[in-house]
């Protein structure tokens, strides 16, 4: 399955007339998750569900 072919998600506060550019999620075959900028749909970064928990946490509380 390719990058574009994901089912990615990104936040409800978002939208595509109000905030177009945006950080989205997907799921990978492997168990973890694949994060992508809108922006640049192409390029994607792998995480752990727990690294990203961490990423989230961390900027819910800055």
């Amino acid at each position: 399955m390719s990058m574009r072919d994901q089912e990615w998600t990104k936040s409800s506060f978002s939208s595509d007339e109000d905030a177009p550019n945006c950080v989205e999620v997907a799921d990978d075959t492997a168990g973890g998750l694949l994060l992508r900028e809108s922006e640049a749909p192409d390029v994607t970064l792998a995480v752990s569900p727990a690294g990203f928990d961490g990423l989230v946490r961390h900027l819910k509380g800055a």
